[in-house]
Formats: structure tokens, sequence, C-alpha cells
């Protein structure tokens, strides 16, 4: 299944905050024909953290990136000089506020429900009221994305398991 991929590695493009590997890397991607879902199986990892791996968000083994190179028929060598022991992720893409849609409605949401979540009064906050004072981890965080059937029109089921780690008392 060969196609031409090009990603917009420029303007607005996530990809123009990062190195240009990724940007190849996406490209293999498509070329091949493949979904996340399918890389995730090949290299043992949920497809969420794998597309974060293709968005420079997260840190691939050198286990990882020889099957990717397996995988998506780029020379290992190449994969490593880009993307391996000597480079860390900086997390956290774009503008803010996004221009995505996509992404701007999930800082929507935030926007909009993120007080209700964490409130700056703690007696209104359900975090607090169901867990206590603490945050929830994004380091020990689980995220899947699923499709629901609806008659109304399908669902974007969207979570976020975290581990809840309590505000240290010294």
């Amino acid at each position: 299944m060969s196609q031409a991929a090009q990603v917009p590695s420029s303007g607005n493009s996530p990809f123009a905050e990062l190195p240009p590997i990724y940007a190849q890397l996406a490209e293999a991607k498509a070329r091949k024909g493949l979904t996340f879902e399918q890389l995730a199986k090949a290299i043992g990892k949920d497809e969420v953290w794998v597309a974060a791996a293709f968005y420079g968000q997260a840190k691939l083994t050198a286990e990882q990136i020889d099957t990717l190179s397996n995988v998506l028929d780029v020379p290992a060598a190449k994969l490593h000089a880009g993307l391996g022991a000597h480079w860390w992720p900086e997390r956290g893409l774009g503008s803010t506020p996004p221009t995505d849609p996509v992404v701007y409605r999930l800082y929507e949401g935030i926007k909009v429900y993120g007080y209700p979540i964490k409130a700056r009064d703690n007696e209104l906050a359900l975090i607090h009221e169901k867990f206590g004072d603490g945050i929830m981890s994004m380091i020990d965080c689980k995220i899947t994305v699923d499709k629901k059937a609806d008659p109304k029109g399908d669902r974007i089921v969207l979570s976020f398991d975290g581990k809840f780690l309590p505000y240290a008392i010294w």
C-alpha cells in the first residue's frame, strides 16, 4: 500500500516544533497505510502512547525504534540518530490557546470543566471531594479513545485513567 505522504512541517503544524525525523516517521506510517493501533501491537504499547511518540511526546526505547524501523521500512540508523538515547521529549506542543479545532475543543473542555473537576474552592472540587488534596498524574496516566455508536451520531469516548497523587505535608 504505497501512498505519497507529506506531513506539513511549517506554519501551525506541530511537526514544525519537532526534529524532522518525526515528520519522516509520520510519512512512513502513511506510506505503509498503517494505523496507530497496528503500530502499537507491533511494539507492545497502547495506541495513544504510540501516537504521542510520533509527536515527540513519549520516549521510544532502542528496541521500539528497531521494531518501528522494521515495520515502517525506515533505516534503523536514521531513527536512532534522530530519536535515540541522546534525545528526550520536551512535552507540550502548540500554541495556547490551540488553533486546531480538535485540540481547541479539548482545551475548551478543560477551560469549561477544569474548575468543576478541581475548583479553587476545595469544597466545590470533584477530585478533592472524592480523593482529598492532590492531583491526577499525567506521568502515570493511561488515555483511551473509543468510538461508541449512537442513534444521534457516533460518540467519542475519551478516558483519562490517572493515578491520584496527594500533596505532601512536611
